[in-house]
């Protein structure tokens, strides 16, 4: 199988990025794999269009599959000139009315996606919050969308031994964990805001473990809600297992995800967690476990109960190999080659 990848992630091009170890994992079972590199500017997108003519002219390929709106876009021209079928990956829940209201670039992405969805040769959703969004835009869609959710090694996640121990780094506190970009779609000071109406916040430390553009202003707020020294960022790390197995509460507080895979993270080094309704905490977590997007004493109230000893755990997780998973993976380009 002859499969062209449209990317905007410069790391798929290194194999020693997880995202390039990935690429040739890719290779190995679809058989080829060509990638067209598109970000940045209008211009280097023109580049990037220019440099896919001249690719899809000197090779036949069997299938195009992009991932991003803009990609979506690139994807639908070169499936019209050279008559390849193309699958629409989506990864984000581009449908969701927050990811609409964040900004004006969201908004003309989720005009196109709508443009493009029904131009789609096949769809791949990752969880069933995204395949739902979809059908319900169009009903006509739903012998189109696949869910394939992103794999995670849940059994590595389970018998990674412990490294670090949180409650030996910070002692005597009980130990909130958030770990993700900081950026504002994953609302963190909607955490802070519900930690301000918790009275035991003393005995609370929210950690923040990643990095963004929202860390600074993040900060400003701790201190200016009296919670500087309840809050503490770090950088990334590698031993993140070590962390989701020491913390005493894994907290996700999106206003959307397409997925949310520190969910199944987490779950899978056995913590406990708390996330808004997005992405695929419903199929991970116990109801009461879930607390409203952007509802911050909906949020206090479930800290509260995790700091009391009443949440429940995640539900059972079931294990999929990389094999299993790569395997599906060729199995939905093959059924969007099959419908030509």
């Amino acid at each position: 199988m002859r499969v062209l990848m449209i990317s905007g992630d410069p790391g798929v091009l290194d194999p020693n990025t997880e995202v390039g170890k990935r690429m040739v994992e890719y290779r190995e079972a679809f058989g080829e794999l060509d990638i067209l590199l598109a970000y940045g500017n209008a211009f280097r997108f023109m580049g990037a269009f220019f440099s896919g003519l001249k690719m899809l002219l000197q090779k036949k390929l069997d299938i195009i599959t992009a991932q991003d709106t803009e990609h979506f876009f690139l994807a639908w021209l070169f499936s019209k000139l050279f008559r390849i079928p193309w699958q629409m990956q989506i990864h984000t829940d581009i449908l969701s009315p927050y990811f609409k209201e964040q900004s004006l670039k969201n908004k003309i992405r989720v005009m196109l996606a709508k443009f493009l969805l029904p131009r789609a040769g096949c769809i791949r959703v990752v969880s069933e919050r995204i395949k739902k969004s979809v059908i319900n835009y169009n009903k006509s869609l739903s012998s189109c969308v696949t869910t394939l959710p992103i794999f995670v090694d849940v059994e590595k996640f389970k018998n990674t031994l412990i490294k670090t121990d949180l409650h030996k780094k910070y002692p005597g506190l009980f130990i909130i964990l958030m770990a993700s970009r900081i950026t504002q779609e994953k609302n963190i000071g909607l955490a802070l805001e519900a930690l301000s109406l918790i009275r035991a916040n003393k005995q609370i430390i929210l950690l923040v473990v990643g990095d963004g553009p929202e860390k600074d202003s993040l900060r400003l707020k701790a201190y200016s809600i009296e919670l500087g020294d309840n809050v503490v960022f770090e950088i990334n790390t590698a031993d993140i297992i070590s962390y989701y197995k020491t913390c005493d509460l894994f907290l996700l507080t999106s206003n959307y995800e397409g997925y949310g895979r520190t969910l199944i993270e987490a779950a899978s080094a056995g913590a406990k967690i708390i996330s808004s309704d997005v992405g695929i905490a419903p199929e991970v977590l116990d109801q009461s476990c879930i607390f409203k997007v952007g509802d911050k004493d909906d949020l206090a109230e479930k800290i509260n109960a995790a700091f009391a000893s009443r949440l429940k755990p995640p539900k059972p997780l079931i294990p999929q190999t990389k094999e299993e998973y790569l395997k599906l993976y060729k199995r939905s380009f093959e059924v969007c080659i099959n419908k030509k």
